[in-house]
């Protein structure tokens, strides 16, 4: 059985935030680690992007102001997994918040994580949006629960409606 805390992905909305109140009353006081996924260089993607099949001019990149940028990116997913863990805390959760680079896709970075650090559980938000949509899981959950070889808890956002 695994030994480390459990693993909440947090992405800032209702959702993630619920996930956690929920995962707080049904986990129980234990250590938690709030991780947000963030992805680097994400003001350098425009340059990247292909011009000449889409007709476009090359814009020149200020790689100083992408860098600017980049350390604001950092910051905020910095700051929203600090707000994560606040909430964690509030939810009876020893949490300690995690910043960490996407290299492949959000699953798969909370997945080797949670690997990395023995995870008991991962536990990932989902909103329900109505309709056929209430019946399936949103991308990151699904792609969590696809890859991972340990318990997953995925909360949904609202009740089911009767």
């Amino acid at each position: 059985m695994a030994s480390g805390p459990v693993l909440i992905g947090f992405d800032g909305s209702d959702a993630s935030a619920h996930a956690v109140r929920e995962a707080g009353a049904l986990l129980g006081p234990r250590d938690a680690l709030v991780v947000v996924v963030w992805e680097p260089d994400a003001a350098y993607q425009v340059a990247a992007v292909p011009m000449i099949p889409l007709s476009l001019t090359p814009v020149a990149v200020d790689v100083g102001r992408a860098m600017e940028v980049e350390k604001e990116l950092y910051a905020g997913a910095q700051e929203m997994a600090q707000q994560g863990a606040d909430v964690a805390r509030e939810a009876g959760f020893e949490a300690e918040p995690l910043v960490v680079a996407d290299v492949l896709s959000v699953p798969e970075t909370l997945v080797r994580v949670a690997d990395e650090r023995d995870a008991q559980t991962i536990v990932v938000g989902a909103s329900g949006r109505g309709g056929l949509s209430e019946l399936l899981l949103g991308s990151t959950s699904r792609g969590v629960i696809k890859r991972a070889t340990r318990p997953v808890v995925v909360v949904r956002q609202f009740a089911a409606r009767d």
